[in-house]
């Protein structure tokens, strides 16, 4: 489709030269604390995680919440999914996988917590593929969207030695106040709109990468971190992910 940044190729391509996909997900795995908050403080019972093969996060959401978790991707290599939920302790069927085009799909069903962690900004349409978040989001639900946030430094370090991969991502998208105002706009409550994190960047392949574009970016990497540790803040300079959490009237 044409408001894809990407196809399948590209994701096919993307997970074939991963060679760490078997990790063993801790109990304080990224947006850990902000799973836990909608989880403890709502009735919680059912998940989608949309585009989010191998299934990092609805790994996560069953092994630490027991959620009934449902993973959708068009593209699913079920061995790799397979490896990951055994590294974790889970059985093979332990979550529900669906492999479609989430453009050509109805919901057959609704859920507790939708949500997606570095998905939407693929599309140049974010009101329409964040409406198509809403579609799956049970009356009472909540929506939860994570992305990076390249209009921080990262977003400076992607363009500047990753400009390929800096091109597939819809870097209009990364603003707060305008996912905030398109949920909004869809009949939600929007419960969060913010940056989120103190300080990080990274390469895709970094192991591919010149050294010496390894070595520059550790040391940025480490003078971000002790600057954010002595001083810890979120800011759209700095902070590498962007979080919306919304909810669903009854």
């Amino acid at each position: 489709m044409e408001d894809q940044l990407t196809d399948r190729a590209f994701w096919v391509n993307y997970w074939e030269r991963k060679d760490d996909l078997s990790i063993n997900i801790p109990n304080n795995y990224t947006f850990h604390q902000q799973f836990a908050q909608i989880i403890e403080n709502q009735p919680i019972k059912t998940a989608i995680e949309l585009g989010g093969f191998p299934g990092f996060y609805s790994i996560f959401l069953k092994k630490y919440y027991n959620l009934d978790v449902t993973l959708l991707d068009y593209f699913v290599h079920q061995p790799i999914t397979n490896k990951l939920l055994t590294e974790n302790g889970l059985k093979e069927d332990a979550i529900h996988i669906i492999e479609t085009d989430l453009f050509n799909y109805t919901p057959e069903q609704q859920y507790d917590l939708v949500l997606s962690c570095g998905l939407i900004e693929h599309f140049k349409d974010t009101a329409d593929i964040i409406n198509r978040h809403i579609n799956f989001v049970k009356p009472g639900g909540t929506l939860f969207i994570t992305l990076p946030n390249f209009k921080a430094l990262n977003g400076w370090f992607q363009k500047h030695f990753d400009l390929e991969n800096y091109n597939k991502h819809n870097i209009d998208c990364m603003e707060p106040a305008l996912l905030a105002q398109i949920c909004s706009n869809a009949g939600l409550e929007v419960i969060q709109a913010k940056h989120s994190g103190y300080f990080s960047i990274w390469l895709e392949d970094e192991k591919r990468k010149p050294l010496p574009l390894q070595l520059l970016k550790k040391a940025i990497w480490v003078a971000g971190k002790i600057l954010t540790k002595t001083i810890p803040f979120n800011s759209k300079q700095l902070s590498p992910y962007i979080i919306v959490e919304a909810k669903k009237p009854l």
